[in-house]
């Protein structure tokens, strides 16, 4: 039986999850589409400032069988000075030949780039999809959820990989969930002063809000773990295709006497249309817009923020009380909460005040190059 590695097959790298997952298991690809402009060096911010990706697909008898990045976010590794090359889109079959040969291409990348350790799964970087599934595989993902069969980290601890940094996905029931019990005194404050104003995110004024997103964002995580702040090329790279699937009432931006100061961006739930649709625009997915799978019942948190001069004074409660306020109204059944770090407290005490539970346990996974 031949085993083949072969670089830059983008068709291949795609088809990989189709060909080893059933088609019963949670995953969901990104639309391909998508995953292709992520791999393009041409359109990819990350690779236009100084990064360096490949792609690899392993064969066995001509059939993908494996498949991952290695790439370099030369930022992240400016920033916190590291010499780390990562790994991303790592799905397989449980096959541990051609995980090897897989990983033996990723250490090569490493060591022609000086690195001296690998770490993963990125897709591609900090803010985007991260980590591998340790826990809760039978647990549906949302969009911008990672999923993997559990073989995989089996495979990754075997190679002499080690997990750090655990983090986990939430989800939340919002029918159960009384807005009023979120908020804390300076969120009430916040609610009931004209000071402070609410500003949804719409396609009309979609580029002005997302900016203040950005900020926002690069702001509130400035002193988070492996955070890198986001040049607006690269945010809007990243969120530009939200504009089409944003409901208005759950996104916003908060303002201060008309200043950015806090974002919540909460997007209805995809996955089962991008599944259905078999991740592919084309007559698949006219069929599910047909079908009213474009309606979903399930919503995803991606992110929330607060500028430094605001955090501590209630910003998230009250963003939090607005986003539930929503859900509620547009009777959403569920809504997801992407992954928070265990050392982010703040947010796991949010997710408790939502009486959340967890989807997923995730994790990094390191080696040393050798």
């Amino acid at each position: 039986m031949t085993l083949e590695l072969v670089r830059g097959d983008f068709d291949a790298f795609f088809r990989v999850p189709f060909e080893v997952y059933p088609a019963s298991s949670p995953y969901v690809s990104m639309m391909r589409s998508d995953l292709k402009k992520y791999l393009d060096p041409k359109q990819n911010p990350m690779m236009k400032s100084g990064g360096a990706l490949e792609f690899y697909v392993v064969k066995r008898n001509g059939r993908p069988v494996a498949r991952a990045t290695a790439h370099r976010h030369l930022q992240s590794n400016e920033r916190h000075g590291w010499a780390r090359t990562c790994f991303g889109y790592f799905d397989a079959a449980d096959d541990a030949e051609a995980i090897d040969l897989l990983f033996s291409a990723i250490e090569d990348f490493a060591k022609r780039h000086g690195d001296t350790e690998v770490v993963g799964p990125f897709n591609l970087t900090a803010m985007q999809m991260v980590g591998m599934v340790t826990e809760g595989f039978d647990n549906a993902p949302t969009t911008d959820m990672m999923w993997q069969p559990p073989y995989l980290s089996a495979h990754l601890e075997r190679l002499g990989f080690a997990a750090e940094f655990p983090m986990s996905t939430w989800e939340f029931t919002p029918e159960t969930v009384d807005p009023d019990t979120l908020l804390n005194t300076g969120a009430r404050e916040i609610l009931a002063s004209p000071d402070w104003t609410f500003a949804p995110i719409t396609r009309k004024d979609f580029k002005l809000r997302m900016e203040e997103g950005r900020l926002c964002l690069n702001g509130g995580f400035d002193q988070n773990p492996m955070f890198v702040p986001l040049t607006a090329e690269e945010f809007q790279f990243q969120a530009g295709e939200m504009m089409w699937v944003m409901d208005p009432s759950l996104a916003a931006i908060l303002h201060y006497q008309g200043k950015p100061a806090g974002v919540v961006i909460c997007i209805p739930d995809l996955n089962p249309f991008v599944l259905h649709a078999g991740a592919r625009y084309g007559v698949r997915m006219v069929w599910s817009w047909l079908r009213g799978l474009f309606l979903p019942k399930r919503a995803v948190i991606i992110l929330y923020s607060v500028m430094p001069e605001h955090q501590g004074k209630g910003v998230n409660a009250a963003m939090l009380h607005r986003v539930v306020g929503a859900l509620k109204k547009g009777r959403y059944q569920t809504c997801g909460v992407t992954w928070i770090a265990d050392v982010n407290k703040a947010s796991l005490r949010q997710m408790e005040r939502l009486g959340a539970r967890r989807l997923h346990r995730t994790h990094l996974f390191r080696r040393a190059v050798a």
